[in-house]
């Protein structure tokens, strides 16, 4: 709540005026209109690694218009970093020093590497279809973690594929989608569909997705 208020407040002064959804929205209250631009926030991705005394949980701040993802910032406090991007025009690293994140570096993707393929999910969620899935890409290695911190290794060309295949909230998605799209990676649903966001009726949730750090391999493993 702390952390949302903060960045809510920080929202008011560069976007005064965008409707804003946040994980700690009050359950039952009426979302604000979603048919044009809006902020989408996860003040606290990856609570069991923040409870765990992990470094790998994330504040998730995405801009979205028209039902797609246009920026994305994930910020890693405990690692003193912080990624962010704008589709169309380029993604960045930076390093958080107090109250400011500096020393911008350029990402970018790589190409998929064959079998020294790195494959990350999520340390809490792996389910038979995400095992499934993997299977079929054939031999890659495994890492996992918690958070959106996944997005930031397929944005900067540390890992290559990152499956999910259950359900999940739009806030866990929205910024590592921009992210990873602006470094030069790809995400869709698990049929192979674009993600859309804003969907008030079904409670902010997905379907699942699955991300790529090379853009050509959207159509494979399906």
């Amino acid at each position: 709540e702390a952390s949302e208020a903060a960045i809510l407040q920080g929202l008011a002064r560069v976007v005064p005026g965008l409707p804003v959804i946040s994980e700690e929205m009050p359950e039952g209250q009426t979302p604000p209109p979603l048919d044009r631009s809006f902020v989408m926030v996860d003040p606290l991705d990856g609570t069991k690694e923040f409870l765990a005394g992990r470094d790998e949980f994330t504040v998730n701040v995405a801009i979205i218009a028209r039902g797609r993802p246009l920026a994305g910032i994930i910020a890693a406090p405990r690692q003193g970093l912080l990624w962010r991007g704008v589709v169309g025009v380029k993604a960045e690293r930076l390093r958080i020093e107090g109250d400011a994140a500096v020393a911008p570096q350029p990402i970018r993707t790589r190409a998929w590497p064959g079998p020294a393929a790195v494959a990350v999910m999520s340390r809490s969620h792996l389910d038979a279809d995400t095992e499934a899935f993997l299977g079929r890409l054939g031999p890659l290695k495994r890492q996992a973690s918690g958070s959106a911190i996944k997005f930031c290794q397929l944005a900067e060309g540390a890992a290559d594929v990152y499956p999910r295949l259950s359900t999940v909230c739009e806030w866990d998605v929205a910024a590592g989608e921009a992210l990873l799209v602006a470094a030069g990676g790809a995400l869709t649903t698990p049929q192979g569909r674009p993600l859309a966001y804003g969907r008030v009726a079904e409670n902010f949730r997905v379907p699942g997705f699955i991300a790529w750090g090379d853009a050509g391999k959207r159509d494979v493993g399906r």
